[in-house]
């Protein structure tokens, strides 16, 4: 019976779903975190009476069909790219991205990748780096005596010394855009890779060519709306329960006729 395996593509989908729902949900507190969502199409059709046969009985055209779905399957997990709400910080090093873009980072094995985690820090070698210790692209080196720093909305980044008026440009942030930014790959630590779905990255001034600027003293929050995920984690529920039942009929129906004298 078709039926227990159409179900069970049923039962499968709504899982991932759920597990979807459940890393959106894990990641609520996560800096820049986008949120995921669960895509599904439609398995193909077996062609019982194919639409625009000739009916062998009379010779006419058949208008419509007989054609029996499969079944679900899984299509895509779909990144959102909106932004998450910005909000203050005081964090000398905290920048929010302000609009489109990434940060450049540089992996241990001179790989680049991207982030939206402005949670900056400072190394002992007074470099610019990530959380997890990975310089930013292109590398900016604090000075040992430098009192503060001031980051403008272009990513020029200032030093002020004590004995000195005028602050020292060290360099300046760049961000890093992408044709299709839900292409990327995601590799975990708020970290993503180009694809060749993503794009070859196009880096740039912050302010220019489509990308947004910096806030310093800012980081964004996680993009994750928790009503609306509850919300969705019970249409999978019910959604996966719906299936179980088909599957309880079906094994039913099959019980029946094994029965049949």
């Amino acid at each position: 019976m078709r039926a227990l395996t159409i179900a069970a593509t049923g039962m499968a989908a709504q899982q991932m779903r759920v597990e979807v729902i459940s890393n959106n949900l894990a990641n609520m507190s996560t800096t820049a975190y986008n949120t995921r969502r669960a895509e599904f199409s439609d398995l193909h059709y077996q062609q019982i009476e194919r639409a625009g046969a000739i009916n062998a009985s009379d010779g006419t055209v058949l208008p419509v069909g007989v054609q029996l779905g499969l079944g679900v399957r899984p299509a895509a997990i779909s990144m959102n790219v909106s932004q998450g709400a910005i909000s203050a910080t005081g964090g000398e090093l905290d920048l929010a991205i302000d609009g489109k873009g990434y940060l450049e980072v540089t992996l241990p094995s001179g790989a680049s990748s991207y982030t939206r985690d402005g949670s900056l820090k400072r190394s002992g070698d007074g470099l610019i780096v990530t959380s997890d210790g990975h310089p930013v692209a292109p590398e900016i080196t604090i000075p040992n005596d430098a009192r503060s720093l001031s980051i403008n909305s272009q990513g020029e980044v200032y030093a002020y010394f004590k004995d000195r008026v005028e602050p020292e440009l060290l360099g300046q942030l760049t961000l890093t855009g992408f044709a299709n930014e839900k292409g990327l790959e995601a590799v975990g630590d708020n970290l993503f890779l180009e694809t060749a779905a993503s794009g070859p990255p196009l880096s740039g001034t912050a302010g220019a060519d489509g990308l947004g600027t910096f806030r310093q003293g800012y980081l964004e929050g996680s993009s994750v709306d928790a009503v609306r995920e509850i919300t969705q984690l019970i249409e999978a529920q019910r959604g996966y329960e719906l299936n179980a039942k088909v599957i309880t009929a079906a094994d039913q129906m099959l019980g029946a006729t094994t029965q049949i004298r």
